[in-house]
């Protein structure tokens, strides 16, 4: 029997190659579209499709048979406002044209500042930064999209960490951990949610292969509760990760805090902090993900220990022993 199809779209970044390991790991035919050629060796049972997201035809055309597409676009910070909405909605007539299953990566960007501290699938949406309103834009889209026939799927996670650089954990985290020294951008009292990128994208695939998994509309939004950690708890579970790995000094971390105050200033002159700027309630708001419903849409998901996922963070940060960075990448 043929294996079931997948096309990732946007493979090269941190959560679309965990998508295109994940799917192929669990038997899937994969097709990995980029840009450029991959910037790492693919699965076996994966191929690279490097024909650009705006070429409908050509793009399905070379997907043909795929029964799922994994949405894992993502462009720079600074230029949403350009390009968020029309490169999804590409990624959208590629899943129309394939009659195949959309799946987006959702954030609680949605919720706004006012939200809960749990979030669940009904929890009232409201948004209060551009972001989360143009989140909030993209999944109307999908309802809409929804009516004329689309099958799509949101799993929403907090902030990413793990399958390589370009996260708060190593841009910010453990930027200084060779110096000895931890930074954490929020109270340290307060939860925040995490997803570890190989643990979501294998909910990724447990969903594409569950038929039914969305409601009478044609869309499911689900919640991956991923960990959700005080500042205190993701530190020690960094220290620890850190010990095993002879990264922790003999004297313990220095913690740090962010600037937060530099970091708006710098916003008046630079795109960059005026954007992380305007997002920093996220770190200010206590919020976790409640993942009940994702459980009863497709059972048990597999949940790497927070201890475990750090230290595997690390080792792909280039963090660590040598030999067991060889031993992870194998």
């Amino acid at each position: 029997m043929n294996p079931s199809t997948v096309l990732v779209l946007g493979a090269n970044g941190r959560f679309g190659s965990a998508a295109v390991r994940a799917f192929a790991a669990a038997g899937w035919r994969v097709l990995a579209q980029v840009r450029q050629a991959p910037t790492q060796a693919l699965p076996p049972g994966a191929g690279a499709l490097a024909v650009p997201l705006a070429d409908t035809e050509a793009l399905a055309t070379q997907a043909a048979g795929a029964s799922a597409v994994v949405y894992a676009v993502n462009p720079v910070y600074t230029r949403w406002d350009d390009e968020l909405m029309p490169l999804f909605r590409q990624g959208v007539a590629v899943a129309q044209r394939l009659r195949a299953r959309f799946m987006l990566p959702g954030n609680v960007y949605n919720f706004g500042e006012s939200m809960p501290a749990v979030l669940t699938e009904d929890t009232p949406e409201r948004p209060s930064t551009t972001k989360g309103r143009q989140r909030f834009a993209m999944e109307a889209e999908l309802r809409e999209f929804a009516a004329q026939g689309l099958d799509s799927v949101v799993i929403r996670a907090g902030d990413f960490f793990g399958a390589g650089s370009g996260s708060w954990l190593d841009l910010v985290i453990v930027k200084h951990i060779a110096r000895g020294k931890l930074v954490y951008p929020g109270p340290l009292d307060l939860p925040h949610a995490w997803a570890y990128l190989p643990d979501l994208a294998r909910a990724f695939v447990a969903v594409a292969g569950a038929r039914g998994v969305h409601d009478v509309c044609g869309l499911q939004r689900l919640h991956f509760a991923g960990h959700a950690l005080s500042g205190h708890a993701l530190l020690e579970a960094l220290d620890e990760a850190a010990a095993a790995l002879g990264l922790r000094p003999a004297g313990g971390f220095r913690h740090g805090s962010l600037p937060w105050g530099l970091i708006r200033a710098a916003g008046w002159v630079h795109p960059m902090p005026r954007e992380l700027a305007r997002m920093s309630y996220l770190w200010r708001v206590p919020h976790a993900l409640d993942g009940g419903a994702l459980q009863r849409a497709v059972g048990p998901l597999p949940s790497t220990p927070i201890v475990a996922a750090l230290q595997a963070s690390l080792l792909e940060l280039g963090l660590g022993p040598s030999a067991l960075l060889r031993t992870s990448a194998a």
